[in-house]
């Protein structure tokens, strides 16, 4: 059991806000959020370094919470290694009840995957719900989504953090071009480091060994980083599963685990072919595109300045915040995204400059095989920051 005096010394130390709190961009997720409940747990995913730590005191502020009834823990403090299971909790919760013995109590957990049976543990607080309100983290997509799923099913809200997107970088550097945003990212710390790309570039040895390496349990990160990097570089491309295997001298199913492990921390994100047939979905490959642009540019090998690929991808992950569900579509001719939304069937087509012949092949191709979808968007680069 951690000692009472060492557990309210580091709550006091994470609990920043009742300091004098460094000022932070908005996020622009807060809009969305509802009130707390007390039998309903926030649980915020999102990659390592996206600003989950900070969107949380920004949650304290937005929902007008009392700062000395709000707990804050971060379990990868070193302080707390030896003690990571659901008595850790437990003796916060306590700790909380004795300063105030009737509610409302705030816990913010930061990074909880680290603690052992904390899904368990969390339904049955939250199945006698007594003003203790829960707002979690994590860094991994599958391990708070199965979990939550499972164990705590009609008990949870769920929302995803990214880096920042083109509107918030522009609020934070609003001198800032288009081709900045497309070269350095979003990842918030990074825009005001003097050093973007070694910061990126630790950022990204972080993910890989703490978030995916540790998850499936390898000994050595090399085919891991170079799967990545490959991935990377082949942004908005479809991905061969065999081929990357017969590159990186590893099994397919390897390479399937690897892919699955790195969606999970979300340092890539998947874009399905679009199909109303699951067995046709499955039997086509998936392109993937890297969940900031600055960590793509920090660790690939350079070879031009790719505004068309980058640009592409931009797109994906403002389309992938926004509707959640992204999909690409080929069959002579390719339309690079299919949105489904409660209008419609909405293909985009994404160019740096202006429209292409194939541009408008991929569209008519399209409309035949779907007669009911929505006209197509040409996103190019005069029309892009206006779409972001």
């Amino acid at each position: 059991m951690l000692e009472k005096s060492i557990l309210n010394q580091v709550v006091k130390d994470w609990s920043y806000w009742e300091k004098a709190p460094p000022k932070t961009l908005q996020r622009g997720i807060l809009k969305d959020l509802t009130p707390l409940h007390d039998d309903l747990v926030l649980a915020i995913t999102g990659v390592r370094r996206c600003g989950k730590s900070t969107l949380l005191a920004q949650v304290m502020q937005s929902q007008q919470l009392d700062p000395k009834r709000c707990y804050f823990l971060n379990f990868e403090d070193p302080r707390l290694s030896e003690h990571l299971s659901f008595e850790l909790l437990e003796e916060t919760v306590n700790l909380a009840h004795e300063v105030f013995p009737s509610g409302p109590h705030y816990f913010f957990f930061d990074e909880i995957q680290n603690i052992k049976n904390w899904q368990k543990w969390l339904h049955q607080k939250l199945a006698k719900p007594q003003k203790d309100f829960f707002i979690i983290t994590g860094s991994n997509s599958s391990l708070l989504s199965g979990e939550l799923g499972s164990k705590l099913t009609g008990r949870h809200l769920s929302i995803e953090l990214f880096p920042f997107d083109y509107v918030e970088y522009k609020t934070f550097k609003p001198r800032a071009k288009l081709e900045d945003y497309l070269e350095y990212g979003g990842f918030p710390k990074v825009l005001s480091f003097e050093n973007p790309q070694m910061l990126l570039r630790e950022y990204f040895t972080d993910i890989i060994e703490r978030d995916i390496k540790n998850r499936i349990a390898i000994r050595s990160a090399l085919a891991l980083n170079q799967l990545v990097k490959t991935v990377f570089e082949a942004t908005g491309s479809e991905t061969s599963q065999r081929n990357l295997a017969n590159v990186l001298k590893i099994s397919i199913g390897t390479v399937g685990s690897y892919l699955d492990a790195c969606e999970s921390a979300y340092i890539i994100q998947s874009c399905p072919y679009f199909t109303f047939s699951e067995k046709q979905r499955l039997a086509r490959h998936k392109k993937y595109y890297p969940i900031d642009l600055g960590l793509r540019a920090a660790v690939i090998t350079r070879t031009g300045l790719d505004l068309g690929k980058k640009l592409e991808a931009a797109v994906f992950l403002c389309l992938r915040k926004k509707y959640r569900e992204v999909y690409y579509w080929r069959e002579k001719n390719e339309v690079d995204f299919v949105v489904p939304t409660p209008e419609g069937i909405i293909p985009y087509q994404v160019t740096w400059d202006k429209t292409k012949e194939r541009h408008e092949k991929g569209f008519r191709e399209f409309k035949e095989a779907f007669p009911d979808s929505l006209p197509g968007v040409v996103i190019t680069r005069n029309n892009a920051e206006d779409i972001l």
